[in-house]
């Protein structure tokens, strides 16, 4: 918990607190109390962790939090966009991809472990052409 508050603190200081705080809509003395972790009588919410978040692009608050349960923040970078129809047919093709291999893996009425690695590699395919026909759609 310590280094989360020591990165809610360090992004706010580190990022004009008097400018951030008015894009949050608070007295940037206030957001200096709510950051300092050795003060007990002032807190930040989850909206101002969410302002912290979004006016500054100071991903170490969240990193240290997801830290502090075992996992690691990664970015994800947006997939371009396809005409639709392009992208629709990439879904299809992916979707068949993966029926096939699990059909393939039931042919024998047991689904080995290189079998389930292969339909898992296809269900990524798939997500990932979803993903590539959601952003198309968006920018339709």
């Amino acid at each position: 918990m310590e280094d989360f508050l020591d990165a809610c603190q360090a992004a706010v200081k580190g990022n004009e607190p008097k400018t951030l705080a008015a894009k949050m809509g608070i007295p940037h003395v206030g957001l200096l109390q709510r950051a300092n972790p050795d003060n007990e009588a002032h807190h930040l919410t989850v909206e101002h962790l969410f302002g912290i978040l979004l006016h500054t692009s100071d991903m170490r608050p969240l990193m240290a939090l997801a830290n502090e349960f075992g996992f690691d923040l990664v970015s994800k970078s947006a997939p371009e966009p396809q005409a639709l129809t392009k992208s629709l047919i990439n879904v299809g093709k992916e979707v068949a991809d993966l029926t096939i291999a699990v059909h393939e893996a039931l042919d024998d009425n047991h689904v080995s472990t290189f079998e389930k690695s292969l339909i898992r590699q296809e269900i990524n395919h798939v997500r990932q052409s979803l993903d590539v026909m959601d952003a198309s759609v968006k920018a339709a």
